[in-house]
Protein backbone atom coordinates (compact mmCIF):
# COMPACT_ATOMS: atom_id res chain seq x y z
CA UNK A 1 0.00 0.00 0.00
CA UNK A 2 1.14 3.37 -0.91
CA UNK A 3 0.11 5.80 1.43
CA UNK A 4 0.92 9.09 -0.16
CA UNK A 5 2.16 8.46 -4.35
CA UNK A 6 3.68 12.05 -4.47
CA UNK A 7 6.11 11.70 -1.07
CA UNK A 8 7.15 8.32 -2.39
CA UNK A 9 8.06 9.78 -6.03
CA UNK A 10 9.76 12.69 -4.45
CA UNK A 11 11.85 9.84 -2.56
CA UNK A 12 12.63 7.30 -5.52
CA UNK A 13 13.75 10.33 -7.31
CA UNK A 14 16.27 11.55 -4.73
CA UNK A 15 17.54 7.70 -4.36
CA UNK A 16 17.58 7.25 -7.84
CA UNK A 17 20.05 10.72 -7.98
CA UNK A 18 21.65 9.27 -5.42
CA UNK A 19 22.49 6.15 -6.50
CA UNK A 20 23.56 7.31 -9.74
CA UNK A 21 25.23 10.07 -8.42
CA UNK A 22 27.14 9.42 -5.45
CA UNK A 23 26.93 5.20 -5.57
CA UNK A 24 27.52 3.81 -8.70
CA UNK A 25 30.65 5.90 -9.38
CA UNK A 26 32.07 4.72 -5.96
CA UNK A 27 31.58 0.76 -6.51
CA UNK A 28 34.87 -0.12 -7.86
CA UNK A 29 36.86 1.81 -4.47
CA UNK A 30 33.98 -0.26 -2.68
CA UNK A 31 35.04 -3.69 -4.13
CA UNK A 32 38.89 -2.90 -4.69
CA UNK A 33 39.19 -1.92 -0.55
CA UNK A 34 36.66 -3.93 0.65
CA UNK A 35 35.33 -1.22 2.70
CA UNK A 36 32.20 1.26 2.35
CA UNK A 37 33.53 5.24 2.77
CA UNK A 38 32.91 7.20 5.76
CA UNK A 39 31.32 9.82 3.84
CA UNK A 40 28.80 7.50 2.11
CA UNK A 41 27.75 6.31 5.56
CA UNK A 42 27.51 9.60 6.76
CA UNK A 43 25.01 10.35 3.36
CA UNK A 44 23.34 6.95 4.05
CA UNK A 45 22.60 8.70 7.56
CA UNK A 46 21.36 12.00 6.57
CA UNK A 47 19.02 10.52 4.20
CA UNK A 48 17.20 8.48 7.33
CA UNK A 49 17.80 5.30 4.86
CA UNK A 50 18.77 3.39 8.27
CA UNK A 51 14.85 3.62 9.43
CA UNK A 52 13.28 3.17 6.69
CA UNK A 53 11.28 0.21 7.65
CA UNK A 54 11.35 1.23 11.22
CA UNK A 55 8.27 3.61 13.13
CA UNK A 56 8.12 7.21 12.84
CA UNK A 57 7.23 7.07 16.30
CA UNK A 58 11.16 5.67 17.15
CA UNK A 59 12.81 8.11 14.10
CA UNK A 60 12.05 6.04 11.32
CA UNK A 61 10.10 6.45 7.79
CA UNK A 62 7.96 3.29 8.70
CA UNK A 63 7.41 2.45 5.00
CA UNK A 64 5.15 -0.18 3.86
CA UNK A 65 5.77 -3.26 2.16
CA UNK A 66 5.19 -1.68 -1.19
CA UNK A 67 6.86 1.34 -0.38
CA UNK A 68 9.70 -0.98 0.28
CA UNK A 69 10.29 -3.08 -2.39
CA UNK A 70 10.11 0.27 -4.25
CA UNK A 71 12.87 1.58 -2.55
CA UNK A 72 14.94 -1.53 -3.18
CA UNK A 73 14.00 -1.51 -6.98
CA UNK A 74 16.21 1.99 -6.88
CA UNK A 75 18.72 0.94 -4.31
CA UNK A 76 19.65 -2.37 -5.68
CA UNK A 77 20.62 -1.12 -8.83
CA UNK A 78 23.75 -0.31 -7.29
CA UNK A 79 27.02 -2.64 -5.40
CA UNK A 80 24.64 -4.76 -2.62
CA UNK A 81 27.15 -3.64 -0.56
CA UNK A 82 25.26 -0.18 0.15
CA UNK A 83 22.14 -2.01 0.89
CA UNK A 84 23.54 -4.77 3.26
CA UNK A 85 25.01 -2.12 5.38
CA UNK A 86 21.59 -0.35 6.19
CA UNK A 87 19.80 -3.53 5.57
CA UNK A 88 20.24 -5.51 8.73
CA UNK A 89 18.81 -1.74 10.64
CA UNK A 90 15.63 -1.84 8.34
CA UNK A 91 15.32 -6.12 8.47
CA UNK A 92 15.98 -9.09 10.52
CA UNK A 93 18.50 -6.71 13.25
CA UNK A 94 15.37 -4.30 13.97
CA UNK A 95 11.79 -6.27 12.76
CA UNK A 96 12.18 -9.20 16.05
CA UNK A 97 12.46 -6.13 18.58
CA UNK A 98 9.64 -4.04 16.58
CA UNK A 99 7.51 -7.05 16.72
CA UNK A 100 8.25 -9.21 19.53
CA UNK A 101 9.62 -6.43 22.10
CA UNK A 102 8.66 -4.67 24.64
CA UNK A 103 8.06 -0.63 25.16
CA UNK A 104 11.27 -0.54 27.23
CA UNK A 105 13.70 -2.35 24.18
CA UNK A 106 12.13 -0.22 21.46
CA UNK A 107 12.67 2.99 23.11
CA UNK A 108 16.28 1.92 23.87
CA UNK A 109 17.36 0.59 20.80
CA UNK A 110 14.90 1.34 17.96
CA UNK A 111 15.76 5.09 17.63
CA UNK A 112 19.36 4.24 17.47
CA UNK A 113 19.07 1.55 14.42
CA UNK A 114 16.53 4.63 12.89
CA UNK A 115 19.46 6.80 12.67
CA UNK A 116 22.27 4.56 12.08
CA UNK A 117 23.85 5.63 15.44
CA UNK A 118 23.50 1.91 16.43
CA UNK A 119 23.92 -1.09 13.75
CA UNK A 120 22.36 -4.26 14.32
CA UNK A 121 23.68 -7.72 13.57
CA UNK A 122 21.19 -10.98 13.45
CA UNK A 123 22.79 -14.20 14.91
CA UNK A 124 20.93 -16.89 13.90
CA UNK A 125 23.09 -19.22 11.70
CA UNK A 126 25.58 -21.56 13.10
CA UNK A 127 28.60 -23.82 11.96
CA UNK A 128 26.04 -26.68 11.99
CA UNK A 129 22.73 -24.92 12.05
CA UNK A 130 21.80 -23.24 8.44
CA UNK A 131 18.67 -24.34 6.74
CA UNK A 132 17.77 -26.53 9.73
CA UNK A 133 17.68 -23.49 11.91
CA UNK A 134 15.68 -24.90 14.49
CA UNK A 135 18.58 -27.27 15.35
CA UNK A 136 20.60 -24.84 16.70
CA UNK A 137 23.04 -25.55 19.69
CA UNK A 138 24.05 -22.05 21.29
CA UNK A 139 22.39 -22.49 24.94
CA UNK A 140 21.32 -19.52 26.86
CA UNK A 141 21.01 -20.96 30.55
CA UNK A 142 18.96 -19.01 33.46
CA UNK A 143 21.24 -17.68 36.39
CA UNK A 144 19.21 -15.73 38.76
CA UNK A 145 18.90 -12.17 36.78
CA UNK A 146 21.11 -13.11 34.10
CA UNK A 147 21.72 -15.16 30.92
CA UNK A 148 24.19 -17.00 30.37
CA UNK A 149 25.34 -17.64 26.51
CA UNK A 150 27.82 -20.13 24.75
CA UNK A 151 28.07 -20.66 21.29
CA UNK A 152 29.28 -19.84 18.05
CA UNK A 153 27.59 -18.10 15.17
CA UNK A 154 28.85 -17.86 11.41
CA UNK A 155 28.15 -15.89 8.13
CA UNK A 156 26.50 -12.88 10.04
CA UNK A 157 26.21 -10.08 8.26
CA UNK A 158 27.33 -6.92 9.30
CA UNK A 159 28.94 -8.38 12.66
CA UNK A 160 32.44 -6.33 12.59
CA UNK A 161 30.72 -3.59 13.04
CA UNK A 162 27.43 -4.51 15.12
CA UNK A 163 26.73 -2.43 18.38
CA UNK A 164 24.12 -5.10 19.38
CA UNK A 165 23.60 -8.63 18.39
CA UNK A 166 20.01 -10.22 18.12
CA UNK A 167 20.81 -13.92 19.18
CA UNK A 168 19.01 -16.75 19.37
CA UNK A 169 19.60 -19.44 21.72
CA UNK A 170 18.14 -22.56 23.56
CA UNK A 171 17.22 -21.57 26.66
CA UNK A 172 15.39 -25.03 26.89
CA UNK A 173 17.47 -27.57 26.15
CA UNK A 174 14.49 -30.40 26.58
CA UNK A 175 12.77 -29.13 24.04
CA UNK A 176 15.10 -29.92 20.99
CA UNK A 177 12.88 -27.85 17.67
CA UNK A 178 12.11 -24.39 17.78
CA UNK A 179 9.65 -24.36 21.00
CA UNK A 180 12.95 -24.37 23.19
CA UNK A 181 14.58 -20.58 21.73
CA UNK A 182 14.98 -17.40 22.51
CA UNK A 183 15.61 -14.24 21.17
CA UNK A 184 17.95 -11.91 23.19
CA UNK A 185 19.10 -8.50 22.64
CA UNK A 186 23.04 -8.78 23.44
CA UNK A 187 25.28 -5.25 23.49
CA UNK A 188 28.88 -5.70 21.62
CA UNK A 189 30.67 -4.72 24.99
CA UNK A 190 29.73 -7.27 26.90
CA UNK A 191 32.20 -9.51 28.19
CA UNK A 192 32.75 -13.01 26.24
CA UNK A 193 31.76 -12.04 22.81
CA UNK A 194 34.60 -12.14 20.33
CA UNK A 195 34.50 -12.32 16.43
CA UNK A 196 36.38 -14.56 13.73
CA UNK A 197 38.41 -13.29 11.06
CA UNK A 198 36.04 -11.60 8.50
CA UNK A 199 35.01 -14.03 5.51
CA UNK A 200 36.98 -13.86 2.52
CA UNK A 201 33.60 -13.89 0.14
CA UNK A 202 33.11 -14.75 -3.45
CA UNK A 203 31.62 -11.39 -4.01
CA UNK A 204 29.96 -8.40 -2.06
CA UNK A 205 33.23 -6.83 -1.09
CA UNK A 206 32.41 -4.25 1.33
CA UNK A 207 29.76 -5.99 3.00
CA UNK A 208 31.34 -7.86 5.98
CA UNK A 209 30.28 -11.02 7.69
CA UNK A 210 32.12 -13.20 10.48
CA UNK A 211 31.48 -15.27 13.59
CA UNK A 212 30.40 -14.21 16.08
CA UNK A 213 31.68 -16.00 18.90
CA UNK A 214 29.82 -16.14 22.79
CA UNK A 215 31.78 -17.78 25.46
CA UNK A 216 29.94 -17.94 29.24
CA UNK A 217 28.36 -14.28 28.32
CA UNK A 218 26.31 -12.91 31.11
CA UNK A 219 22.99 -11.01 29.49
CA UNK A 220 20.52 -9.31 31.59
CA UNK A 221 17.57 -11.17 31.90
CA UNK A 222 15.79 -7.86 31.02
CA UNK A 223 17.45 -8.11 27.44
CA UNK A 224 15.30 -11.64 26.47
CA UNK A 225 13.06 -9.80 23.54
CA UNK A 226 9.14 -9.52 25.17
CA UNK A 227 10.29 -10.97 28.32
CA UNK A 228 9.17 -14.53 27.08
CA UNK A 229 11.00 -17.87 26.72
CA UNK A 230 10.67 -20.27 23.56
CA UNK A 231 9.39 -18.00 21.03
CA UNK A 232 12.65 -16.45 19.34
CA UNK A 233 12.10 -18.93 16.53
CA UNK A 234 8.81 -17.50 15.77
CA UNK A 235 10.42 -14.03 16.27
CA UNK A 236 12.63 -14.61 13.64
CA UNK A 237 10.13 -16.43 11.11
CA UNK A 238 7.70 -13.42 11.40
CA UNK A 239 10.27 -11.48 9.56
CA UNK A 240 10.96 -14.04 6.93
CA UNK A 241 8.48 -12.66 4.34
CA UNK A 242 9.20 -9.47 4.14
CA UNK A 243 13.26 -10.17 4.25
CA UNK A 244 12.54 -12.59 1.62
CA UNK A 245 10.39 -9.92 -0.75
CA UNK A 246 12.74 -7.48 -0.08
CA UNK A 247 15.84 -9.97 -1.25
CA UNK A 248 13.92 -10.72 -4.63
CA UNK A 249 13.35 -6.88 -5.07
CA UNK A 250 17.13 -6.48 -4.94
CA UNK A 251 17.46 -9.25 -7.62
CA UNK A 252 15.12 -7.67 -10.37
CA UNK A 253 16.78 -4.45 -9.34
CA UNK A 254 20.23 -5.86 -10.23
CA UNK A 255 18.92 -7.68 -13.01
CA UNK A 256 17.66 -4.04 -14.28
CA UNK A 257 21.29 -2.76 -13.79
CA UNK A 258 23.26 -5.67 -15.84
CA UNK A 259 20.54 -5.47 -18.39
CA UNK A 260 20.99 -1.97 -19.22
CA UNK A 261 24.72 -2.07 -19.08
CA UNK A 262 24.65 -5.28 -21.48
CA UNK A 263 22.04 -3.56 -23.69
CA UNK A 264 24.69 -0.07 -24.47
CA UNK A 265 27.28 -2.28 -24.45
CA UNK A 266 25.50 -4.75 -27.72
CA UNK A 267 24.92 -1.04 -29.09
CA UNK A 268 28.03 0.42 -29.12
CA UNK A 269 30.02 -3.26 -30.08
CA UNK A 270 30.94 -4.07 -33.31
CA UNK A 271 31.43 -7.23 -35.26
CA UNK A 272 31.49 -7.61 -38.56
CA UNK A 273 30.68 -4.35 -39.33
CA UNK A 274 27.64 -3.95 -37.23
CA UNK A 275 26.64 -3.84 -33.77
CA UNK A 276 26.07 -6.70 -32.01
CA UNK A 277 22.85 -5.88 -30.95
CA UNK A 278 21.72 -5.92 -34.50
CA UNK A 279 22.50 -10.10 -33.98
CA UNK A 280 19.20 -12.26 -33.08
CA UNK A 281 21.26 -14.42 -31.15
CA UNK A 282 21.80 -11.28 -28.76
CA UNK A 283 18.81 -10.00 -29.33
CA UNK A 284 17.29 -13.45 -28.04
CA UNK A 285 19.12 -13.08 -24.66
CA UNK A 286 18.09 -9.37 -24.18
CA UNK A 287 13.83 -9.75 -24.56
CA UNK A 288 14.26 -13.14 -22.43
CA UNK A 289 15.77 -11.42 -19.79
CA UNK A 290 13.61 -8.46 -20.67
CA UNK A 291 10.47 -10.57 -20.13
CA UNK A 292 11.69 -12.53 -16.82
CA UNK A 293 12.47 -8.98 -15.24
CA UNK A 294 8.99 -7.99 -15.99
CA UNK A 295 7.60 -11.14 -14.68
CA UNK A 296 9.37 -10.93 -11.29
CA UNK A 297 8.67 -7.52 -10.96
CA UNK A 298 4.96 -8.08 -11.08
CA UNK A 299 5.32 -10.97 -8.68
CA UNK A 300 7.02 -8.84 -5.86
CA UNK A 301 4.65 -5.79 -6.01
CA UNK A 302 1.84 -8.21 -6.04
CA UNK A 303 3.09 -9.65 -2.75
CA UNK A 304 3.90 -6.56 -1.22
CA UNK A 305 0.20 -5.38 -1.33
CA UNK A 306 -0.95 -8.32 -0.16
CA UNK A 307 1.06 -8.33 2.51
CA UNK A 308 -0.03 -4.68 3.22
CA UNK A 309 -3.60 -5.86 3.18
CA UNK A 310 -2.70 -8.01 6.30
CA UNK A 311 -3.22 -11.22 3.84
CA UNK A 312 -0.93 -14.45 4.78
CA UNK A 313 1.59 -14.20 2.23
CA UNK A 314 4.36 -17.00 2.68
CA UNK A 315 3.57 -19.00 -0.20
CA UNK A 316 3.53 -15.77 -2.42
CA UNK A 317 7.68 -14.43 -0.93
CA UNK A 318 8.77 -18.10 -1.40
CA UNK A 319 7.81 -17.87 -5.03
CA UNK A 320 8.55 -14.34 -5.30
CA UNK A 321 12.27 -14.92 -3.40
CA UNK A 322 12.64 -18.14 -5.63
CA UNK A 323 11.96 -16.94 -9.11
CA UNK A 324 13.45 -13.78 -8.70
CA UNK A 325 17.10 -14.57 -7.53
CA UNK A 326 16.56 -17.54 -10.16
CA UNK A 327 15.88 -14.93 -12.86
CA UNK A 328 18.81 -12.41 -11.39
CA UNK A 329 21.34 -15.31 -11.74
CA UNK A 330 20.38 -16.54 -15.41
CA UNK A 331 20.65 -12.45 -16.64
CA UNK A 332 24.02 -12.28 -14.95
CA UNK A 333 25.04 -15.42 -17.16
CA UNK A 334 23.05 -13.93 -20.06
CA UNK A 335 24.99 -10.56 -19.72
CA UNK A 336 28.62 -12.28 -19.43
CA UNK A 337 27.87 -13.87 -22.80
CA UNK A 338 26.70 -10.96 -23.98
CA UNK A 339 29.80 -9.04 -23.12
CA UNK A 340 31.91 -12.18 -24.15
CA UNK A 341 35.39 -12.03 -23.18
CA UNK A 342 34.97 -8.93 -21.77
CA UNK A 343 32.48 -9.65 -19.67
CA UNK A 344 34.71 -12.04 -18.06
CA UNK A 345 37.23 -8.98 -16.79
CA UNK A 346 36.93 -6.56 -14.20
CA UNK A 347 36.66 -3.13 -16.13
CA UNK A 348 33.15 -4.18 -16.79
CA UNK A 349 30.43 -3.98 -13.46
CA UNK A 350 29.07 -7.48 -14.77
CA UNK A 351 31.98 -9.33 -13.89
CA UNK A 352 31.15 -7.92 -10.44
CA UNK A 353 27.73 -8.21 -10.87
CA UNK A 354 27.88 -11.83 -11.62
CA UNK A 355 29.70 -12.88 -8.54
CA UNK A 356 27.92 -10.73 -6.48
CA UNK A 357 24.20 -11.83 -7.30
CA UNK A 358 25.33 -15.23 -7.00
CA UNK A 359 24.53 -14.77 -3.07
CA UNK A 360 20.82 -13.76 -3.33
CA UNK A 361 19.85 -17.28 -3.99
CA UNK A 362 21.14 -18.61 -0.88
CA UNK A 363 20.49 -16.66 1.79
CA UNK A 364 16.36 -15.38 3.66
CA UNK A 365 16.79 -19.53 2.50
CA UNK A 366 18.08 -21.16 -0.37
CA UNK A 367 16.29 -21.85 -3.45
CA UNK A 368 15.89 -25.44 -2.31
CA UNK A 369 14.20 -24.19 0.71
CA UNK A 370 11.53 -22.21 -0.91
CA UNK A 371 10.20 -25.27 -2.74
CA UNK A 372 10.08 -27.23 -0.02
CA UNK A 373 7.79 -24.07 1.53
CA UNK A 374 5.93 -23.46 -1.23
CA UNK A 375 5.00 -27.21 -1.73
CA UNK A 376 4.36 -27.60 1.75
CA UNK A 377 1.67 -24.89 1.71
CA UNK A 378 0.81 -26.23 -1.14
CA UNK A 379 -0.24 -29.65 0.11
CA UNK A 380 -1.82 -28.13 3.95
CA UNK A 381 -4.35 -25.81 1.96
CA UNK A 382 -5.30 -28.76 -0.46
CA UNK A 383 -6.01 -30.90 3.05
CA UNK A 384 -7.60 -28.22 4.77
Amino acid sequence: MIRDTETLQILLDSLRQFVNEALIPRENEVAETDNIPDDIVVQLQEMGLFGLTIPEEFGGMGVTMEEEVNIAFELGRTSPAFRSYIGTNNGIGSIGILLDGSQEQKLKYLPGLASGELLSAFCLTEPDSGSDAASLKTSAVRDGDHYIINGTKRFITNAPHADIFTVMARTNPDIKGSGGISAFIVERDTAGISLGKRDNKMGQKGAHTSDVIFENVRVPASQLIGGVEGVGFKTAMKVLDKGRLHIAALSVAAAERMLADSLQYAIERKQFGKPIAEFQLIQAMLADSKTEIYAARCMVLDAAKKRDQGLNIGTEASCSKMFATEMCGRVADRCVQIHGGAGYVSEYAIERFYRDVRLFRIYEGTTQIQQLVIARNMIRDAQS
